[in-house]
Parts: structure tokens; sequence; C-alpha cells
């Protein structure tokens, strides 16, 4: 078996600044998680431990190690071989002399510990044991089956300039204000031989926002996420942080079934044994407990661009409803989602009043306060509209009366970015009017809710910026709209959207987009009527009850 070989920091010193925040980054383990973390993996003493290549890459104070050295002990006292027959099993490195040596320290002690002669301990401690930077790595051939850790928490900002470009430069999902965390697990997955696992304990946030998305998308690409298992309020470190831990799994194969979990404070190192236990038999396909709650789904979620976070109930529905079900925005009906006109300069472009410019020059517009009540209220809100209906800015000169406003108004026109860069086009609106939305029928969402609303417009507005729309070709809009005011369609935004504070949620056109449907034409004429009655009367259980036929769901989970 080869060794990985790394760029060395042998009888180099840090940087005083890369010290301090390897420093700050470090965050050590309890042995019950590390425990759990090898027994989900299925790394015991019961295997030939000595003939598998496990790699740690911030070993930190041995956390791991120690708990790795016992389990390669008993399994060459096991198969009656001798501990330095596992000199290559393990590589661990660190970026911190001091860490390096407690580890070998640790590691030395453990298997004098287990009836192993000193010098042989000795060897295997400082043979297993490496001081360098792992994300620099000098080969990219060599390989393991196991890789496991805690990674470091440390901003890419801080880290010395030079360091940082070659950070980036060895980890091409290291982009934006990334965290050093996320070029570990891109060296830990290009690493992994064909089936070979990666078992990590580290902040979850790289599921969901946007400097996790190109490890998101390697992930989704070429390899299997296998078990999510949520630990934000669990206590696995000795030090308090406000880390939001998870566990995962990921293997080097095609994606097969997953496992999404979730621990309350309780979850323990008993409570930790049942869980493993629970996965390793891969037979039941939840399980619930005062600890934990887990589900078993046929696949991860496709999608790189976000990964949805629920309870892993509701979380295997959503997985089953993207299995079974088209997104909302689809080509083969014609359905779209979009976001109303954007202006530059709201105070300018929107008026109440009606003489103010030519009759042809003023478009009714769709205002969130508008669809307060469930339906539009117009309060007769206009757009001081530049554009003709093909598309193009106006000529002023055709339209006196609009010209004179737009002149009164030059200066904070001009001013705005959009003027600057087209100087001749200076009285444009940010986005263009597209005159055949407004006569179209139209499901309007407010940005901002605490609930999915939408409001049905039956052509003569458009939308505001504050404002998403659905339009479609083939949709029933009263039928859509009972759909989406439905739960289920709630269910898919509130596992993908930013919640604000006090609940409220983003509706915007991303997560929107994130909504599985049903073809239209395969709900019956009993469930159309049904959603569209429910719309109208804005009843959200109605329109739940429907959906839930619709999707053909029993229930859906909280």
């Amino acid at each position: 078996m080869a060794t990985i070989a790394l760029f060395s920091t042998d009888g180099l010193s840090l940087p005083e600044s890369l010290q301090e925040a390897v420093e700050h980054g470090e965050v050590f383990t309890r042995a019950w998680v590390v425990e759990l973390i090898l027994d989900l993996l299925g790394y015991t003493a019961d295997r030939e431990l000595c003939d598998l290549r496990l790699v740690e890459p911030a070993c930190g104070g041995g956390a791991f190690l120690t708990v790795i050295a016992a389990r390669i002990s008993a399994s060459c006292h096991a198969h009656q071989r001798p501990i330095t027959d596992a000199i290559d099993a393990v590589r661990a490195f660190d970026l911190l002399g001091r860490n390096v040596e407690q580890s070998r320290a640790l590691v030395t002690a453990a298997l004098q510990g287990e009836g192993w002669a000193a010098e042989d301990a000795r060897k295997v401690a400082t043979t297993w044991v490496k001081q360098g930077d792992y994300l620099l790595q000098s080969d990219a051939e060599h390989c393991a089956d196991y890789v496991v850790g805690n990674p470091p928490y440390i901003r890419l900002e801080d880290v010395p300039d030079d360091r940082m470009a070659a950070y980036r430069q060895a980890c091409s999902t290291m982009g934006g204000r990334a965290d050093i965390y996320i070029g570990f697990y891109e060296v830990a997955l290009r690493s992994l031989n064909r089936g070979g696992q990666l078992g990590f304990i580290c902040a979850d946030r790289w599921m969901r926002n946007q400097y996790g998305r190109r490890l998101r998308q390697l992930v989704t690409k070429h390899f299997s996420m296998d078990l999510a298992l949520v630990m934000h309020d669990v206590d696995s470190f000795d030090e308090q942080v406000s880390a939001y831990p998870a566990i995962t799994l990921i293997s080097n194969k095609p994606q097969g079934a997953a496992v999404a979990a979730d621990t309350n404070r309780s979850f323990g190192a008993e409570e930790a044994r049942i869980f493993a236990d629970w996965y390793l038999e891969g037979e039941q396909s939840t399980v619930g407990t005062a600890s934990h709650q887990a589900a078993r789904m046929p696949h991860w979620f496709p999608e790189e661009d976000s990964w949805p976070a629920a309870s892993p109930a509701r979380l295997a529905v959503l997985e089953d409803l993207t299995e079974r079900f088209r997104l909302l925005e689809d080509a083969e009906t014609g359905t779209k989602v979009g976001i109303g006109i954007a202006t530059g300069a709201d105070k300018i472009f929107l008026t109440k009043e009606k003489g103010l410019v030519e009759e042809d020059r003023l478009l009714p517009m769709a205002m969130v306060r508008d669809t307060t009540n469930g339906t539009i209220d117009w309060d007769g809100m206009y757009l001081v509209n530049p554009w003709t209906a093909n598309g193009d800015l106006v000529d002023l000169d055709a339209y006196p009366r609009l010209a004179s406003y737009f002149e009164k108004h030059s200066e904070a026109l001009r001013k705005r970015y959009v003027a600057v860069k087209q100087p001749q086009r200076w009285y444009k609106t940010i986005d263009k009017v597209d005159h055949q939305l407004t006569r179209r029928q139209k499901l309007l969402f407010p940005d901002m809710k605490s609930r999915i609303h939408p409001v049905l417009d039956q052509g003569g507005l458009y939308p505001h910026h504050n404002l998403y729309y659905i339009v479609s070709d083939v949709w029933d809009m009263r039928v859509l709209g009972g759909l989406l005011l439905s739960k289920v369609a709630e269910a898919f935004v509130e596992a993908y959207a930013v919640k604000m504070r006090g609940g409220t949620l983003r509706f915007q056109a991303q997560y929107l987009r994130k909504i599985r449907v049903p073809d239209p034409a395969t709900i019956s004429e009993g469930d159309q009527a049904a959603l569209a009655e429910a719309f109208d009367k804005r009843d959200r259980e109605a329109a739940t009850e429907a959906a839930l036929r619709v999707y053909g769901l029993a229930e859906l989970p909280d």
C-alpha cells in the first residue's frame, strides 16, 4: 500500500497567523463519537485492519487515533499478527508539532497498554503520525480505504495569502469565502479507493450554503452520500462550541440508498450504539426514539445547488416525491417561475397619479399589499412604463409628457448604475417589461410570508419585484393554486429556503422551482375540483387533503 505523500512542514515554523488560526480551529471529539463513526463505517476489530489504509487528515490531540489504535491492536490479537504488520495501516497528519508529539505519545501508550513491546509501539506511532499539510498533496495517485476525522474549522480569510492561494489551487471546491474544511472533504474524497468511505464529524453548513456548492456538485456527480446524522444539540466535543456538527458518511461508489437522521441533546454513547445497530442492520425504513429519528431513502437528493433540511421522515417523503414527480417549472407544460420588475428607482417609476404621463405609458402594477387577503385587491399603483410592446425603449419625442416627467427626474435617473453603464438609455428600468405577461393568468407569491400564499391574477396586472409569479400553458391555474396552497408544496420551500427571523419563509424563484408536481393530465376530475374549490376558499387544510391524494401520500410527517 502506498503512503499518501503530503507537503511537509517538518523543520519549518508555521506563520504565526496560521498557527493561531489552526489553534482557534481545533475542536476535539469525544471518544464515543469516534467509536460511533468507526462503527458506522464498519471499521471494527473482527476485520483484518492491518490490510486496510485509514487516513486522518488533522489528528489534533489524538482523539481519533487512540480509538483507532485500540481497534487495530484488537484486530492484530484476533488474527495473530504482530502490531508491526499495521505500520502502514494508518497515516495521520497535523500542522502543529505539539499535536504530532501528543498523538504519537497517546498511540504509543495505547499500544503498550495492549501488551505490545515499547519499541514496536513507538515505531508504529512514529510512522503513523506525521507533521504536514494534508491539503497540499504532491501525489494524487495515493489512496485510502477510509478517511476519518474532525476537520479544522478555519475561515480562508484567516489563512496567509500565499497558503490560501495554494489551497485554492489544490482544491477546486474552495470557492468564495469557504471554510477550510471544504478542502478537507475534497482531498479526502479524491483519495478514496473504489468503495472507500469517508466519515467526518463537521459543520453541516456546506450542504446548503453558497460556498458548499462545488463540494455538493462533486459529491452528487461522483460519490454516494450515505448518511447525514445531524448532531447540532449533542455534546460531541470536549469543549462547548457552536459548530452545527453532523456526521457524514460518503462512499466512492455510485449513489445508493441514503439515511437522514437527527438527534437531540439526550443522544449519547448508549443511544449511539442503538443507532449504529439500526443503521448497519439495514432493514427498518424508519426509527424514532426519545433521542433520535432516522429514515432510509432509496437515493440522496440529486440537486447540487442546495440540499434540503427537514426531519428525517419529511426528507424521506420529499426524496420520494423528487423521484416520482416532475419539477414545477417544466418545458412540457410551459410552466415558468419568474420575478416581477425591478425599476431601480421606484419613487420615480411607480405612481398612483393617472394623469401624470400619457395614458398608454401607465401599466397597472400588482404590489405585495394587493395580495394580502388571498385575492387581488388592486390599490391603483402604476408603472411609468418606458418600454414598447416590442421590448424597445420608447422614443421620448413621441411622448412629450413622459419626456417632461423623466427630464424632471433625470439627475436621479442618470446616477443609477444601470444608466451609468448605458448613458444613452438613461430612462430604462433595470428589467424590461414583458407585455404578454400582463395579459396572462398568473399565480403571484409575496417574497416573504410565514405560509405559502399563492394569489391568482386573472390578467391585467404586472408584478412588482417583491412578487414572484407562475404562468403555465397547460395547468388550470385554480387547480395549480390549490396544489401550491397545500402543506405539501410548502414543505419543499420550507426544506430549501432560508428562514428569516420569526419563522418567515422566502418564496423566491429558486425555492418555488424545487416544488415537484404531478402531470396535470393525471389528476382526476374530482381532485381537480377539490383543489380548485380549496384555492377559491383559501382552505389550506382541504387543499392539503386533496394534494395528499394526488401525490399518493397517506400523510405529511412533521
